[in-house]
């Protein structure tokens, strides 16, 4: 086993001893599967594609793929880096299927999507890091569907200048990266990735003239004081919109849940990011960094005039 792979395993150990922890009442999820869930859940199976929503259990399935939502995964289901939230698994990816961004862009087709979401995984074994396969993606989807919006959720690419280009000239209607913590816990909970850089990639989108988007997740460790200063530290470096949850474990592999935020505290939280700036904030238990992306970028747009 690798130095990495050891240090990996006490991480999962030491997790493990704290039982997953009992939810609050307003932690809530209405588990409706509706027509358009299954009809969505076939297609899906049938072109071989990752959603987001399946694999990182995100609590709003069944409502976002109701209304015919949902955010696709690209690169394969193995990501090369693990942050202790996550529930995409970390290994060795296999080679990527150069075909895949135009089967996702026949499934929005497919879907009648007017808004899609992409993300992927991180693939530090590649060369160009994937950049390519999510440059192509929304080229792919915006050919195949005109008008059809596009948010490209993406990892960090190091922040290399050529391969942020890449990404950068195939025009997302939004760039999203997600900074996800706060700078006191960033290491320990995404250790192959820096706050300073990822700060460094939404300045880079914004000069670019993309809209650009983060996301922050509470309940692992951070103050308040620490929120309030990394919403300041996104909206400096030319962040737009973003959205504030709360941490669901998924196993007791990952990281414990340190505190349930009340409601309360989601309202207050989005408050304030309006008032510090952000043209759009979506802040709440249940909310994740897609749900209702559309309605977030259009707000985007209208502040922008």
């Amino acid at each position: 086993m690798t130095p990495e792979g050891r240090k990996l395993l006490r991480i999962e150990v030491r997790n493990s001893q704290t039982p997953i922890e009992r939810k609050p009442p307003w932690i809530k999820t209405r588990l409706k599967m509706g027509p358009q869930y299954r009809e969505l859940t076939r297609l899906v199976k049938d072109e071989g594609l990752h959603t987001v929503c399946q694999e990182a259990g995100c609590p709003n399935i069944y409502e976002c793929w109701e209304d015919r939502e949902a955010t696709f995964l690209i690169g394969g289901d193995q990501c090369t880096r693990r942050c202790d939230f996550c529930q995409i698994d970390t290994g060795r990816p296999a080679a990527y299927d150069p075909d895949e961004p135009r089967r996702v862009a026949e499934s929005v087709a497919a879907m009648g999507l007017r808004y899609a979401t992409v993300t992927g995984v991180a693939r530090d074994d590649l060369p160009d890091q994937g950049a390519w396969l999510y440059a192509e993606t929304v080229r792919q989807i915006h050919q195949a569907v005109p008008g059809c919006g596009v948010e490209l959720l993406i990892p960090d690419f190091n922040a290399v200048p050529e391969l942020l280009a890449e990404v950068f000239g195939a025009r997302p209607e939004v760039l999203a990266h997600n900074v996800e913590t706060v700078p006191r816990i960033f290491k320990r909970i995404r250790p192959a990735f820096r706050y300073e850089r990822s700060l460094e990639v939404l300045t880079r989108a914004r000069e670019a003239g993309l809209v650009t988007k983060s996301n922050l997740i509470l309940g692992m460790g951070e103050t308040r004081e620490e929120v309030s200063q990394a919403l300041r530290d996104l909206h400096a470096a030319g962040c737009e919109l973003v959205t504030i949850t709360q941490y669901l474990r998924p196993s007791p592999r990952h990281h414990p849940v340190e505190r349930w935020v009340k409601p309360e505290e989601f309202i207050e939280l989005k408050a304030e990011a309006e008032e510090i700036g952000f043209a759009g904030v979506m802040s709440g238990p249940l909310v994740r960094s897609s749900y209702r992306a559309g309605r977030l970028y259009q707000q985007a747009i209208d502040a922008r005039g």
